[in-house]
């Protein structure tokens, strides 16, 4: 298997990292610091950065401010959120649930979400992604 890295930008100039390898580690605690000191922190409602990508899934840190909201979307796969820390209202078209720190959620690909930040907070989201044929 071919190691796979992110290069570093003009917005994430330590952004360097493996994205994809046989064995990946991810220090969660470290990226949550990282993404609370960037730009794009600072200057918007939120921040995010692709922790692992590799055919078939992809893991993905978000910070969102208080009372910032991912409009209503959907995902091209299955996901997962698992709030790490804050408070967020995850909300589809049939039903909205409070999710605090520890608690996580499940969704079926293409169902419309949204979701709003009663507290700074930070989740993790994980999606399925189609597989190379």
């Amino acid at each position: 298997m071919e190691t796979k890295n992110n290069d570093a930008t003009a917005q994430r100039p330590q952004g360097a990292r493996v994205l994809d390898a046989p064995l990946v580690a991810i220090n969660i605690t470290e990226f949550m610091k990282q993404i609370k000191t960037e730009t794009a922190w600072e200057t918007s409602d939120r921040n995010a950065i692709t922790v692992y990508k590799t055919n078939g899934m992809r893991i993905i840190l978000i910070a969102l401010h208080k009372d910032a909201v991912l409009k209503k979307h959907t995902a091209g796969g299955i996901m997962s959120v698992q709030v790490l820390e804050g408070e967020i209202n995850f909300s589809t078209d049939d039903e909205s649930i409070v999710l605090s720190l520890g608690n996580m959620i499940a969704l079926h690909k293409g169902l419309p979400h949204s979701v709003h930040a009663i507290k700074e907070s930070v989740f993790l989201l994980t999606l399925t992604t189609s597989l190379d044929k």
